[in-house]
């Protein structure tokens, strides 16, 4: 406030011919205090809604979608990814406003937090929007034992989770619903069951 009132000051005094060296310097100022708050104005809404990854340092990384777009991070997921610290009001929820696959990190609608990656190579048991193993998630069963079916549903298309043995992957084989169900956004599994949301209801495949 107290340079707008000495840009006004120092501009009224020259133009009714009163000005002196001090309103010179005024208006210097006033021109100065003007670019400041042009650039502040431009610069700033951008420097607070950075997006995509903002900070890495070794396996661990923050990825943000503050433009609430999906922005992807690049990192070896090659052994399973988990978040250590939401930074966001918006939730980070696997598998819905985040996940992972061979590209490294995915994050949407405003989530952002820190997310750590298990060094090593290799598939990590599957997760939450994890891309599956070659064959579509599916492995065969050991010693030719037969792979059980399980329906998973989103009732009320809200998320529900099925307890279910996953460790050697899962593949979906009948939808019921007539909501997608779309691996990685509307299901998905980790080592504890499968997943599903907003009105996904399908049969599942489980290898045992």
């Amino acid at each position: 406030m107290t340079a707008l009132l000495l840009c006004a000051d120092g501009r009224n005094a020259l133009i009714f011919g009163r000005g002196s060296g001090r309103d010179i310097v005024n208006m210097q100022k006033c021109t100065l205090f003007a670019a400041v708050l042009m650039l502040a104005l431009v610069v700033g809404p951008r420097a607070r809604a950075q997006s995509g990854t903002t900070y890495q340092n070794g396996n661990r990384i923050t990825c943000a979608s503050d433009d609430m777009k999906r922005h992807y991070c690049p990192i070896n997921t090659g052994r399973g990814a988990r978040m250590v610290n939401q930074r966001s009001g918006s939730p980070c929820i696997q598998g819905s406003t985040w996940g992972y696959d061979r590209r490294g990190i995915w994050v949407d609608r405003g989530c952002r937090a820190d997310f750590v990656v298990d060094a090593g190579g290799g598939y990590p048991p599957p997760g939450n929007g994890y891309y599956p193993p070659p064959g579509n998630g599916y492995y065969p069963p050991p010693n030719g034992g037969p792979p059980a079916t399980i329906t998973c549903s989103s009732n009320d298309k809200k998320y529900n989770f099925c307890s279910a043995y996953t460790g050697r992957g899962v593949r979906l084989v009948n939808q019921r619903s007539g909501s997608p169900c779309i691996q990685g956004q509307t299901w998905g599994y980790n080592n504890k069951g499968i997943w599903v949301d907003r009105g996904c209801r399908a049969d599942f495949m489980i290898s045992r």
